[in-house]
This record gives structure tokens, C-alpha cells and sequence, in this order.
């Protein structure tokens, strides 16, 4: 299969998963704020991880409730997208949100003054 159609696929597949999880009656699912950050299939499109990120609500209810809607949310990616074989999904959390905000909050207490910035700036034109 070309590159370019399992991207697509991919990306296909997390525009629909943002649907369905508004469709889940699951209070640990509903009541979280989740975000799909990425979706990513196999070659043979039989597998998918589906990485998500939540904004509230204790991780390991988030991760049992995605779980016990698997069969729901694949049944609704089945109806939505017209494919052979409908992927049998995996839920992984993805820490690349706090992990950005982590960074960000430590180049933010970062004190350099704009005297510094010209020393530095000086100091490589003239070497």
C-alpha cells in the first residue's frame, strides 16, 4: 500500500474518533475532556493505535472506560469509513501535551535580559 494512503487513512480515522467519543454515553469518557492527538495504523490496516490525551479525570478510569467503549467506537468507525476491514483499535495515552507545557514553563522562568541576547549575537559575528 502507497505511503500516502495509510496517512490518509490516518488521518481519517482520528477526524472520526473525535466524532464518536462525543457519542459515548460512558461517564469516564464523556465526563473527560479527550483529544485525539494521533491515529496509526498498520500496513494490513488491521490494527490501530489510536493516542489520545485527556484534559480531566484520573488516567487509569479514563483508559478502563475507552476500553469497555471499544466495541461501540469500532462499530461506529465501521459505519462511518467505507474499508474493508474495520481496524481493531488500541487506546495509548499521549503525554506530549504536558510534556510541551513542561518545557514551555521552563523556558519561561528562564531569565535572559535583552543585553545578554546582543552580547551573545555579537560574540558569533565576530568569531
Amino acid at each position: 500500500m502507497a505511503k500516502y494512503r495509510k496517512s490518509r487513512i490516518n488521518e481519517e480515522i482520528q477526524k472520526e474518533m473525535t466524532v464518536i467519543l462525543r457519542k459515548v454515553k460512558d461517564p469516564r469518557v464523556s465526563d473527560a475532556f479527550i483529544s485525539i492527538t494521533a491515529a496509526d495504523c498498520t500496513a494490513d490496516l488491521k490494527y490501530a493505535k489510536i493516542f489520545y490525551s485527556a484534559l480531566s479525570g484520573d488516567p487509569k478510569e479514563i483508559a478502563k472506560g475507552l476500553k469497555a467503549a471499544n466495541g461501540f467506537i469500532r462499530r461506529e468507525l465501521a459505519r462511518s469509513l467505507n474499508l474493508r476491514i474495520t481496524p481493531e483499535l488500541t487506546f495509548l495515552p499521549d503525554s506530549s501535551i504536558s510534556y510541551g507545557a513542561h518545557i514551555a514553563s521552563i523556558l519561561e522562568g528562564l531569565d535572559i535580559t535583552p543585553e545578554e541576547e546582543n552580547d551573545d549575537e555579537e560574540g558569533e559575528i565576530n568569531d
